[in-house]
């Protein structure tokens, strides 16, 4: 019989090593609680309307059907019973020969959970939308506010964290009110919107050459994005959030706050660790061996974000698409190898550089001893993320819509599709109105009956 590979996670990592083992003597179970592949890098065009959640996420299953030894199920894990070599599901059990578990990565608000309401991150499709709901119904609530002070907060849009994601999100953002919408409302100027970029370290970009960094932050004061340095944030409410900097605390009225600060590996790690006796990093990845094996399981293997990936460097790899593409590759040609009764070197990580956007037209690179800025690094950046869309179609349509937004300054995704509204208050408070009207109304008919039944 063959042998029966389970992977858990159809994200970069999961997804590259279920069809690099296509043809290989095995049997595939690529188990996923979404049906779709999200290309993660460009989700925050998705929350800034550049782009639709279609053009960047394809069914696993539309990936995979040509794929006769591979299938998909639709489900969400709830452990692992290791001695017997099963997956739990909720209504399942799923036993492997070898198991991939590559679940990838959450939010991590450094032990404050309770400020994901009110500054969502950007992980998830879902995400993206809410994301998206918050900013365009942040400039109707200021279009139909009359107070200038609560104006101002709903035309303050603060960004917490100044990696790539923060840095894209903020230069996004600094688009869509300076030039996109400029033109669209009466009562207000979407132009006079402020963007606040809030970051721990020293500079923007830390993972680059200082330089770089520089040259980003320039790029984001060109758009209008105030970057705020050394500064750390202390609290994060409906009205706006507190900061600390060289000791002063400051608050800044913003009625949208998004979360770019951090990451954590999937909850699935700790489950795993605590069923195999593995450790975990204060990010929650579990350290793995040279064949990114869990210690004391070579027949479990942990990729990706969920992984901590000390053995070439000293210093666990960083959490990127290309590290998680490269070791699902890996673990492909691993299995194959290894089922053939043969082996493969230790997994090497080849860092193909960095690249991150900032604008239209503006973004850094860094390739080796290569180091690149604005228009340049632009096209670079452009021709990769379309190189790894999975999918023919999501590269066209993604390819046309940029062509189209750069040609006429426009965002083609700028819609409100959730049910839920910015004006739950104005609402709220509408209805009483009316409810008041209605009674009045009511009352004032009661009177006038009576009054002309007493004149008749």
């Amino acid at each position: 019989m063959k042998e029966h590979v389970v992977i858990i996670g159809g994200g970069f990592g999961g997804l590259y090593a279920a069809k690099r083992l296509k043809n290989a003597p095995v049997n595939v179970t690529l188990i996923d609680r979404r049906n779709h592949h999200l290309f993660q890098p460009l989700l925050y065009q998705v929350a800034t309307g550049e782009l639709s959640p279609a053009d960047i996420a394809t069914p696993l299953r539309r990936l995979l059907k040509g794929q006769k030894n591979a299938k998909v199920v639709l489900g969400e894990v709830t452990g692992f019973d290791v001695e017997n070599r099963a997956v739990l599901l909720h209504d399942e059990v799923i036993h492997y020969d070898r198991l991939i578990v590559a679940a990838g990565a959450g939010n991590h608000y450094f032990g404050k959970n309770e400020w994901a309401r009110w500054a969502p991150s950007l992980k998830t499709v879902e995400d993206a939308t809410e994301i998206r709901r918050r900013v365009l119904g942040a400039f109707e609530a200021a279009e139909r506010a009359t107070d200038p002070d609560k104006i101002r907060a709903w035309l303050t849009f603060a960004v917490i964290g100044g990696g790539p994601t923060g840095v894209e999100l903020a230069g996004a953002l600094a688009e869509v009110a300076h030039e996109t919408l400029k033109h669209d409302f009466r009562s207000i100027d979407p132009s006079q919107a402020r963007i606040v970029l809030i970051q721990s370290p020293d500079r923007v970009l830390p993972m680059y050459a200082p330089e770089l960094s520089a040259k980003a932050e320039a790029a984001l004061a060109r758009l209008g994005v105030e970057v705020v340095t050394g500064t750390r944030v202390t609290d994060v409410g409906p009205d706006g959030l507190r900061v600390s900097h060289e000791g002063h605390e400051d608050e800044i009225a913003a009625r949208t706050i998004l979360w770019a600060a951090g990451v954590q590996a999937s909850p699935l790690g700790k489950a795993l660790a605590d069923a195999t006796g593995a450790s975990t990093d204060r990010g929650g990845r579990i350290p793995v061996e040279p064949d990114l094996s869990v210690p004391g399981h070579p027949e479990i293997h942990v990729i990706g974000d969920m992984a901590s990936y000390a053995h070439q460097t000293g210093t666990p790899l960083p959490g990127v698409a290309q590290v998680a593409i490269q070791q699902g590759r890996y673990m492909g040609d691993l299995i194959r190898r290894r089922v053939q009764g043969g082996d493969l070197p230790p997994f090497r990580y080849r860092d193909p550089g960095s690249v991150a956007t900032i604008g239209r037209g503006k973004a850094v690179a860094e390739i080796g001893r290569f180091r690149l800025a604005g228009w340049l690094a632009w096209n670079l950046w452009m021709v990769i993320h379309l190189m790894y869309q999975m999918d023919l179609e999501n590269r066209v349509l993604v390819l046309v819509q940029w062509m189209w937004n750069f040609t006429t300054r426009g965002r083609s995704a700028l819609l409100i599709t959730e049910r839920e509204t910015p004006f739950a208050g104005i609402r709220a408070t509408a209805e009483i109105g009316l409810k008041t009207l209605r009674e009045t109304a009511t009352l004032s008919r009661v009177r006038e009956t009576n009054t002309m039944r007493r004149a008749g």
